[in-house]
């Protein structure tokens, strides 16, 4: 005599990410469930940070030598650069360009530093990828969060240069707070963006010093961008970081609030940033461990 048998169990759905198992299986390449992504994004937020704390321990943050050269870097290549436009201009700069020129590599050194740690942080990471189950926009968040800690000991030696060629000191220095946050942004948008992006092309890591150093010569940062000649006005608005380096320069140097112009530009460029990066990479992300 026959038993009825069991009826088939149905199938919910589940969280991707939750802890107690993850089965990865072919399916098609598409955006998971945004909120619920970002939601576990932020939970694991410690996995990142311990990333990060790993990679600056390899690279010897935590020692006095360590900390010495983060700082030195971007100050010999403003050296570098001083003394170029120095001869270019026989002598007749500014003579508050170079507070101008520290402050400007500090900063471009930050947001481009992320996009260069970031690149290969996914094709680099892949047996992380293969074996461990989490978001993987967590290895160029990483990278951001390095960046970070290697800008704020720059942000502190500029301090008593700010001081020593007696610019503006008041309540514009505040801006200095929102305009931060706006690079971290472009850092993070375009973080997340390259590190998708070099799964497919893996020549982009080759391609992306010229590309940054583009970013370089046509943001105000080797000259004032008030002396951008009309014509070229428009390359601030098209470098992602012209119109945030300019409104930089005016809160530090000039000692002014920046224009809204500058400001929304460089919203623009942030928000749009970190909404098509993230979109990209979440869109992607599944195909992550086939193509690694």
């Amino acid at each position: 005599m026959s038993t009825p048998t069991e009826a088939p169990a149905k199938h919910h759905a589940t969280n991707e990410w939750a802890s107690e198992s993850h089965v990865y299986e072919p399916h098609l390449v598409g955006l998971p469930p945004i909120r619920q992504y970002l939601t576990e994004v932020w939970k694991r937020r410690a996995f990142a940070l311990e990333l990060s704390r790993t990679k600056l321990r390899a690279d010897h943050f935590e020692t006095v030598f360590g900390q010495l050269w983060l700082v030195l870097n971007p100050l010999l290549l403003a050296g570098v650069y001083f003394i170029l436009i120095d001869i270019v201009r026989s002598g007749r700069r500014p003579p508050d360009f170079l507070p101008h020129l520290v402050a400007g590599i500090f900063a471009y050194y930050y947001v481009s530093g992320a996009m260069r740690d970031a690149v290969k942080s996914v094709t680099r990471g892949g047996k992380l990828i293969l074996n461990s189950a989490f978001p993987r926009m967590l290895l160029p968040i990483a990278s951001v969060i390095t960046a970070f800690k290697r800008f704020i000991p720059t942000a502190i030696v500029y301090v008593p240069i700010h001081l020593a060629f007696g610019l503006p000191v008041g309540p514009q220095l505040l801006w200095v707070l929102p305009l931060v946050v706006i690079m971290t942004m472009i850092a993070t948008g375009f973080a997340v963006l390259v590190a998708a992006v070099q799964v497919y092309f893996r020549d982009l890591a080759s391609f992306l010093p010229y590309a940054l150093r583009m970013m370089l010569y046509s943001a105000p940062i080797l000259y004032f961008a008030s002396s951008m000649p009309g014509r070229y006005q428009f390359l601030l608005d098209l470098n992602p970081i012209g119109q945030v380096l300019a409104a930089w320069d005016a809160v530090l140097r000039v000692g002014h609030a920046p224009g809204w112009h500058s400001v929304v530009v460089a919203l623009v460029w942030g928000v749009g940033a970190m909404v098509a990066g993230g979109l990209f990479f979440m869109s992607r992300e599944r195909e992550f461990a086939v193509r690694l």
